[in-house]
């Protein structure tokens, strides 16, 4: 059960840190300058990480097993950092923001789930997906 509830409960987690320190980017920081910045962390915390997981096949052997994944994952996540620094920039609040955004991405994502990898779509996520409609409809008020 462990091994099912702690990497949620850290998707959670690094989720509420990075909403906060996103919206705590100063507004006077140049946005993909912050993200050079950011990623040059990230690369060294990755490979730290990594080498203590027990990386031991020689680089090329690692860099033949990467495709076309890796690097579009690195732009689409420098389009999401990007766009939650715009988002905050733009004057939204740390309670709907991120709010908003995961509701309209888990609604797209059960139709994605249904249409690219045959996933089932059931009433209950059809009612679901009307339910957070609605949310979305009233933090909007």
């Amino acid at each position: 059960m462990w091994n099912y509830l702690w990497p949620i409960g850290m998707v959670v987690l690094a989720n509420v840190a990075y909403n906060i320190i996103t919206k705590s980017t100063p507004a006077q920081a140049n946005a993909l300058f912050s993200l050079t910045v950011t990623y040059l962390t990230a690369a060294l915390c990755a490979f730290v990480l990594y080498c203590f997981q027990g990386g031991h096949l020689k680089l090329s052997e690692e860099i033949s097993r990467i495709n076309w994944t890796a690097p579009l994952l690195g732009a689409s996540i420098v389009a999401l950092e990007f766009g939650y620094i715009y988002v905050y920039r733009a004057g939204w609040q740390v309670n709907t923001a991120s709010l908003t955004a995961n509701i309209a991405l888990a609604c797209i994502l059960v139709v994605v789930g249904f249409l690219l990898y045959k996933e089932t779509l059931t009433l209950q996520q059809v009612i679901g997906i009307a339910v957070c409609m609605l949310g979305l409809f009233l933090i909007s008020k």
